[in-house]
């Protein structure tokens, strides 16, 4: 049966090799089979501009998603938080499409509203005001003006900071605020929703000015990988 697969918070870097090997065994068994790949967020641990593209990690992973359009396998990117300066030049280079945040698709005659997560984890007020920031166009056309080598020695940084930060925060509000995701399901006349980030995956039913909702929660990457498989029956979670 025809079908579609959705992955998200892959983090793949070379810190990871369980994650990467995970990733290779996706693309070799699971992906070529798919008639879409959607990918929703944090596929690198980050990306620090398209001029990195050459980089051998970024190259092989690069040359494996381009591969999928050998097998007819359509490939969609979403902009994660460690990895939102991807841009069209990455793209091209995968034979992918760059998605909106977030981005209504028809899914096999269900609509399905498609997000990377982090804007409905509201709570957190610290991360939304850092999020507007880089997301800025402005800030972001002077970081990627600077040396790679100095965006990289940027971006440690940041990660550095943000580790530490995790542990002195309430883990309750790193997760999504239900009144954002009502509000958004709202604004998009009740549909599917599917998103990552969280890296809490599940299943969740809402429902919304008396309108039933799902809510699918993709699971992040670690020595095993997880897809959600949705086809015109419905939606399951596979794992490998």
């Amino acid at each position: 049966m025809s079908h579609t697969l959705f992955i998200s918070d892959l983090h793949l870097s070379t810190d990871h090799p369980d994650s990467m090997a995970a990733f290779k065994r996706f693309i070799r068994e699971f992906a070529p089979h798919a008639e879409r790949l959607y990918i929703l967020g944090d596929l690198f641990e980050y990306w620090a501009g398209d001029d990195d593209s050459d980089d051998t990690f970024h190259a092989e992973i690069i040359a494996m998603l381009r591969g999928l359009a050998n097998h007819h396998t359509a490939v969609f990117i979403l902009h994660g938080n460690r990895d939102l300066l991807m841009g069209d030049a990455l793209a091209t280079a995968c034979h992918a499409k760059l998605l909106a945040e977030p981005t209504l698709i028809d899914l096999y005659g269900t609509p399905t509203l498609l997000s990377h997560g982090d804007t409905l984890c509201t709570d957190d007020a610290d991360y939304q005001t850092f999020r507007k920031h880089v997301h800025d166009p402005a800030f972001q056309k002077d970081f990627l003006a600077q040396p790679l080598a100095a965006r990289k020695a940027y971006i440690e940084q940041l990660r550095s900071r943000s580790n530490t930060e995790k542990q002195h925060k309430n883990m309750e509000i790193m997760d999504v605020n239900a009144s954002a995701v009502a509000d958004l399901l709202r604004q998009y006349h009740y549909p599917r929703l599917i998103h990552g980030h969280t890296h809490r995956p599940d299943r969740h039913e809402h429902v919304v000015d008396g309108r039933p909702c799902v809510r699918w929660v993709l699971g992040d990457w670690g020595a095993k990988g997880n897809a959600l498989r949705c086809d015109a029956n419905g939606c399951v979670v596979i794992k490998f």
